[in-house]
Parts: structure tokens; C-alpha cells; sequence
């Protein structure tokens, strides 16, 4: 071996370390993003997890919470008519008049109580109390609940697809050691992330 060819061989070993280094950092940089993929992604789980339950949570109570409004409407409407009814009687009945007054004051108590009844220790607050006036607040506030729930587990289940399909070709990226495939896992995992945070905190509609 003359100095010529040692000289290559010294070239050859040092760009065969050099490929094995840039190959290593390859790896751990990707290994690294699908690691902080993965765990946006059960953060993104949590998220998911929790809005169902509050979409569950408001839709029970706020049908339960029309139904008790129906109740309530519909006992009103019961002591309307009797109100009506003993009215039409006060004329044929001089003699009565005294009671039946008496009783359609307080049927329209009974009337004006089902219809606004606050809540004695926050009467300014129409989420409190249970007249029909109150229940109605309360039923479309636990609505407002629901929907807001139902749009942020739709961002969470769009964010765990795309996410999931990050992390496969950040696997298949190292696997292939190929930069165009890891590239294509970094954009979908910056979407992904966009779309946990916006589940959280619904700063955009989606678009779809």
C-alpha cells in the first residue's frame, strides 16, 4: 500500500463516520419529535376524554332540566284554567264571590311563582331558582355546555388521527432513514398539536 492509497483509506473511514454520526443524529432527533408527538397526544386523550364526559353531563341535565320545565308549564296551565273557569263563576255566584276570589289570588300566585322563581339566596341570578323563567337559563346554559363539549371532542378525534399518522411515519422515517418522511411527520405533527390546543381552548371553528 503506497501513500496514495492509504491516504483514500483514511478518506473512506472518515465519510463512513461522518455518515454514521449524521445517521445517529437523524435518529435521535426523530426519535425525539415522535416522542413529543406521543405525548401531545395523551394530553390530546385527556382532553378527548373529558369533553365526552361534559357532552354526556350536559345533555342529561339539560333534558332533565326541560322536562321540569314542561312539568312546571304544564301545572301552570292547570291553575290557569281553573283560574279561568272560577272567573266565569264569580258573576252567577254573589255569594261565594269572597271565596272565590280568595282562591283566584292564590291560583295566581301559584301561577306567577311557577312562571319566576328565583333562588332566595341569589335572586339576581337566572341560573338559580326554579321558576320556568330560571329553568330555562339553566337548561340552555347546560345546551351551551354540551355543544362547546361536542366541538372540542370533535378537534381532539381529529387531532388523534393526524397524530397517530405522525408517529407512523416518524417510525417509518427512521426505520428508512429518510428526511421527506420525517418532514411529512414534523407537518402533520404541527397540525396535530394546533388541533389539541384548539381543543382546548376552541380558538378557530374547524374548517370541516
Amino acid at each position: 500500500m503506497d501513500s496514495n492509497d492509504a491516504a483514500e483509506l483514511i478518506a473512506e473511514l472518515r465519510e463512513d463516520r461522518s455518515d454514521k454520526v449524521e445517521s445517529e443524529h437523524f435518529t435521535n432527533r426523530a426519535a425525539l419529535m415522535i416522542a413529543a408527538i406521543a405525548a401531545v397526544l395523551a394530553i390530546g386523550g385527556l382532553g378527548g376524554g373529558n369533553a365526552t364526559d361534559d357532552m354526556m353531563i350536559g345533555n342529561i341535565r339539560a333534558s332533565d332540566t326541560w322536562a321540569f320545565y314542561q312539568a312546571k308549564n304544564i301545572r301552570q296551565t292547570g291553575y290557569e284554567i281553573e283560574v279561568a273557569e272560577l272567573e266565569s263563576r264569580l258573576s252567577g255566584a254573589p255569594a261565594a264571590a269572597a271565596d272565590l276570589r280568595d282562591r283566584i289570588d292564590r291560583y295566581k300566585e301559584k301561577i306567577a311563582r311557577y312562571d319566576d322563581e328565583p333562588d332566595p339566596s341569589a335572586p339576581g341570578d337566572p341560573l338559580k331558582g326554579e321558576g320556568k323563567k330560571q329553568l330555562m337559563a339553566q337548561a340552555r346554559a347546560f345546551e351551551a355546555m354540551r355543544d362547546r363539549a361536542s366541538e372540542q371532542d370533535n378537534n381532539f378525534d381529529y387531532a388523534e388521527v393526524v397524530l397517530q399518522l405522525a408517529l407512523v411515519l416518524g417510525s417509518v422515517a427512521i426505520l428508512a432513514t429518510n428526511r421527506a418522511v420525517l418532514l411529512a411527520s414534523a407537518v402533520l405533527g404541527v397540525l396535530g398539536v394546533l388541533m389539541t390546543i384548539n381543543g382546548f381552548f376552541l380558538l378557530a371553528p374547524l374548517p370541516f
